[in-house]
């Protein structure tokens, strides 16, 4: 048998059982790619079909780099090869995987296995964080890939052996080069009525017969039907599902049945190619029911608009067009809805009559955004929301042995204990436990639960995360089980104790991996001693669902605090600024040093960035950046913070030092101003700026005295720290007219003016406060 043989035998029985399989060329690469060409020639299928995804353009179909992985998000093709000689990012590694259809063929080139782990790539060289180095980075990830290829049914695997890349025949395969030849002979498949997929048309159904009758399975037309409250308007729709269970494709049926009924349908995805699942589907049903319909492509052919003679249409754009247009269009769709980022998402949500279709395990960890951020603002919203899950698979037969692969090797499908297991777990049940890298590689079920719980609880793991839990030095991970089973889990990441010579780089605008606090502190804010203090960064805390607001999560950053606070100068933490989170943060005893100008783009938020010192070293560090925040943020907050949440904004100087605040110098004159405002008949607007420095002293020493209420303190940010103009803050804050608005702003002021005010002030409050 040769190399070609191999790969067609595994092409003939993927394509009899409608699964995929799986070919690793390992060892000399040339010899790899001289395969290659004998492989393609011998498959039954067309250049079109087939991609390489590699630094280089060697063979003679689509070509794209690891990075540009993404762009394969919502296609298929039949064969996808991944040079993996120079890199393997894990990423990448699950999104090609998710593009093989039912009855293709994955292939790998990589270096032999023995070898492999040792080797170091592109993706090691992102995990060497200053100050380590390359050499410091492990080789687990890939000796885990290593393992599971090896264990796995449908997975061929060809070792070729030194001194082979001179032979005159490329593909020709010794006996002791074949590792496992990925065969599983399986029975053959009897198709029976009482086996085939339930389809059929709902009763009462609206849309087409013809599009219930293009499902495949009965979950594709219950998705289907979903998608028919969008007809009432306020309606939201969310498809989910794992790769292959045709959720794009009910997504198109969909949209061919509105423009059919004359409605004008938005879609959206990363890219369009991403939809071209969706089109076909719509293109499909149109052509069928539709005659005179039409269909416009882009310059490379890939359809962008469908016109109905009903005058509807479906009309594909780019996210950011999209976001601008879809308020005129009667229907929006999103697929692969997961990777955008969730201030996009967001912005979606001004449409009447929204859909979003996404995967729930697949591409970049499933997308996090979506599924932990987005969700809830959606529930929060005025559309009424329809959910449906696809669990049938379509593309492939269920069972496939590769995505059985690829949900193990990249824990695509990694979930916590089941919560009967930690139901009772509280601070003083549960073992603080370091969770060696070495020790989560023996222990399967140890490392499903610590990853599993990190990507449940953060909108951002995805599978380059495992490589850096297992590989990176400078990250390390802490525990609380219960029981054996892990209920609450940190990720740390080592950051400062950095030389003068890089120190002066990253002032003088140099970029370095890795930490994050340093950088910031040192790029934004100019502080070049910034990176030589040594500390800790927590990069991501979880604790399980169901033993939330226990105090678990506070218990491990007590034990974290006692573990690491004597060796370094510093814990910090940077994170998606939410009310809840800065509050857990500050009652740890954490406190802001910065804000971020700009919304991150993944989840929409604006990032802060806290700090709790456990040195002089440390205490230096907070003391100069905790005073410049607290006399930097009141400006913010009228510039590129006037959008940021009231909500957010009082937890933000809530969790600022007391002792930060700067002092008030009023001048008698800004006294009387701000004690005529609140106690006679002056007002804010002529001279704002004296009450914002007072807002600012408020919210930054909070004291005892003075007991605001929410709306009032939500009245200081929008008026005037943010100077939110006095109809809108009226709305947003249900008074009844801007008039009682300013009155109550007055109001607010009293008590301050009673707390911080001169003499000046307080005889403007006495004279008024008698008449």
């Amino acid at each position: 048998m040769n190399v070609g043989t191999l790969a067609s035998s595994l092409s003939r029985e993927a394509r009899e059982t409608n699964e995929r399989r799986a070919l690793v060329l390992g060892g000399d690469r040339e010899r790899g790619y001289a395969c290659l060409e004998a492989i393609l020639s011998t498959l039954p299928v067309g250049i079109t079909d087939t991609t390489l995804v590699g630094p280089e353009d060697r063979l003679r179909c689509e070509q794209i780099e690891q990075p540009h992985a993404g762009r394969l998000l919502g296609t298929t093709r039949q064969v996808v090869i991944v040079d993996a000689h120079e890199d393997l990012q894990p990423n990448a590694l699950g999104q090609v995987v998710g593009a093989v259809d039912g009855g293709g063929l994955l292939i790998l080139l990589t270096p032999a296995a023995e070898t492999w782990p040792d080797r170091r790539n592109g993706f090691d060289e992102s995990l060497a964080v200053p100050p380590f180095t390359i050499d410091d980075v492990t080789g687990r990830f890939r000796r885990r890939l290593v393992e599971t290829i090896r264990e796995h049914r449908g997975i061929a695997v060809v070792e070729f052996s030194d001194g082979d890349t001179g032979s005159a025949e490329p593909a020709a395969l010794a006996k002791d080069e074949l590792v496992a030849n990925g065969l599983t002979n399986p029975a053959p498949i009897l198709s029976t009525p009482d086996t085939a997929p339930a389809t059929g048309i709902p009763p009462d159904a609206a849309f087409p017969a013809a599009a219930y009758e293009a499902c495949l399975t009965g979950d594709q037309v219950e998705g289907l039907a979903a998608f028919e409250s969008l007809a009432e308007p306020g309606r939201a729709v969310v498809l989910d599902a794992d790769r292959g269970r045709g959720k794009s494709s009910a997504a198109g049926l969909a949209a061919g049945c509105f423009a059919l009924a004359g409605d004008s349908v938005l879609v959206t995805a990363p890219s369009v190619a991403n939809a071209t699942e969706l089109f076909d589907r719509a293109n499909e049903l149109v052509a069928e029911l539709d005659a005179e319909a039409s269909v416009a492509a882009d310059s490379q052919g890939v359809p962008r608009e469908t016109e109905t003679s009903s005058g509807g249409h479906v009309r594909f754009r780019d996210p950011s067009a999209a976001a601008s247009e879809c308020e005129a269009a009667d229907v929006v769709i999103v697929d692969e809805a997961a990777a955008l980022p969730v201030s996009t998402l967001e912005s979606f949500l001004a449409a009447d009559r929204i859909a979003f279709a996404t995967t729930i395990h697949g591409y970049e960890g499933a997308g996090r955004g979506f599924s932990v951020r987005f969700r809830d603002r959606l529930a929060e919203s005025d559309h009424d929301v329809t959910e449906r899950t696809l669990t049938d698979p379509i593309r492939y037969a269920a069972g496939d042995p590769i995505e059985v692969w690829a949900f193990r090797a990249l824990l695509l499908d990694a979930r916590p204990p089941v919560a009967p297991l930690v139901a009772d777990a509280t601070p003083d049940s549960v073992e603080y436990r370091r969770l060696d890298p070495d020790e989560l590689l023996a222990d399967e079920r140890l490392l499903r639960e610590a990853f599993g719980l990190l990507v449940l609880a953060h909108y951002r793991t995805e599978p380059n995360d495992l490589a850096r839990l297992l590989d990176a030095p400078n990250l390390e991970a802490r525990a609380l089980v219960h029981g054996g089973h892990v209920v609450s889990v940190a990720l740390l990441a080592r950051e400062g104790d950095l030389d003068a010579e890089t120190r002066a780089m990253m002032y003088e605008g140099g970029r370095i991996r890795g930490n994050m606090l340093p950088d910031v502190l040192t790029s934004q804010l100019r502080d070049e001693a910034a990176g030589e203090p040594a500390g800790v960064r927590v990069v991501r805390i979880a604790t399980h669902h169901e033993v939330r607001a226990r105090g678990l999560g506070s218990r491990l950053l007590e034990r974290v605090s006692d573990e690491f606070g004597s060796t370094v100068d510093w814990l910090g933490t940077g994170f998606g600024a939410t009310p809840g989170l800065l509050s857990f943060w500050r009652e740890n005893g954490f406190r802001t040093l910065h804000v971020s100008t700009t919304r991150n783009d993944a989840s929409g938020e604006y990032s802060a960035l806290m700090l709790d010192p456990t040195s002089d070293a440390g205490r230096a560090l907070y003391d100069r950046h905790a005073d410049r925040f607290a006399r930097r943020f009141p400006a913010l907050c009228t510039d590129s913070l006037a959008d940021l949440d009231p909500d957010i904004a009082r937890e933000l100087l809530r969790s600022s030092p007391a002792e930060a605040a700067p002092p008030l110098e009023f001048t008698d004159h800004e006294w009387r101003i701000v004690a005529g405002a609140a106690y006679g008949p002056g007002l804010f607007d002529v001279d704002p700026g004296p009450f914002r420095e007072l807002a600012g002293r408020y919210f930054l020493t909070k004291p005892d005295a003075v007991d605001l209420s929410a709306r009032e303190e939500r009245l200081l940010v929008l008026r005037v720290l943010q100077g939110t103009d006095w109809s809108t803050v009226a709305d947003r804050l249900e008074f009844h007219s801007a008039g009682q608005c300013m009155r109550a702003l007055g109001e607010a002021f009293q008590p301050l003016v009673d707390e911080y005010g001169s003499a000046a002030a307080l005889e403007v409050r006495d004279r008024f406060a008698t008449e």
